[in-house]
């Protein structure tokens, strides 16, 4: 079961989903995207790290920032082993973030492109395999899985191509994990709506 939690920054996002997890489960796996640029980053991941311990919620966390279809594949496997051997309930997965994965990847795209000109023909190239790989691994995924990700479509256009592009790619990853998770949930000043409960459907025309 895929749940797809959004939102802009600061939103409360990862804290629902946190809380979320904690009422799915009785442990948790979270993999966390994001990669450590300098030492701002470094304080605020182990900040979060603490944030999430004080909750009593038993958490493992594994830092991903590039093989998340791999990362899910190989989870999948080990904790079918696990839970065969120790008769335990299964792990409740978070994901954090979806955005962040992308942004790793396509930096990765830029300095591969050699130029601004060719970026969005070999992003596109390379990069759908990736994003394929993972909407498989979501879609085959057997424990209940949480994936975060940000709404980044409501603010400016960006003026810079590789901008342009991330906003372009992550609307479209957006909408694919949502289509398959079983719930979405938009995240605004810290207040979770259930977006699939109120979808408009095109049978009620």
């Amino acid at each position: 079961m895929a749940i797809l939690v959004t939102g802009g920054a600061r939103s409360g996002k990862s804290s629902f989903a946190e809380q979320l997890a904690a009422r799915l489960g009785k442990r948790g796996i979270y993999i966390a995207t994001s990669r450590i640029w300098d030492e701002e980053m470094a304080e605020r991941i182990e900040k979060h790290k603490q944030d999430r311990n004080r909750t009593g919620f038993e958490w493992r966390t594994i830092e991903e920032p590039l093989e998340l279809a791999k990362q899910l594949t190989n989870l999948a496997a080990a904790e079918a082993l696990l839970l065969d051997e120790a008769e335990i309930e299964p792990p409740v997965v978070l994901i954090d973030c979806l955005t962040l994965w992308l942004s790793n990847l396509l930096l990765l795209s830029e300095e591969k492109s050699g130029s601004s000109d060719d970026l969005r023909k070999s992003t596109g190239e390379w990069l759908e395999p990736q994003v394929q790989a993972l909407l498989t691994a979501v879609a085959a995924f057997p424990y209940p899985l949480i994936c975060v990700t940000n709404e980044v479509g409501d603010g400016v256009v960006p003026p810079y191509p590789l901008g342009r592009l991330f906003r372009d790619e992550a609307g479209r990853l957006n909408q694919r994990i949502a289509a398959l998770s079983e719930r979405v949930f938009l995240v605004t000043a810290g207040i979770p709506v259930d977006l699939k409960a109120l979808a408009f459907r095109w049978d009620d025309l």
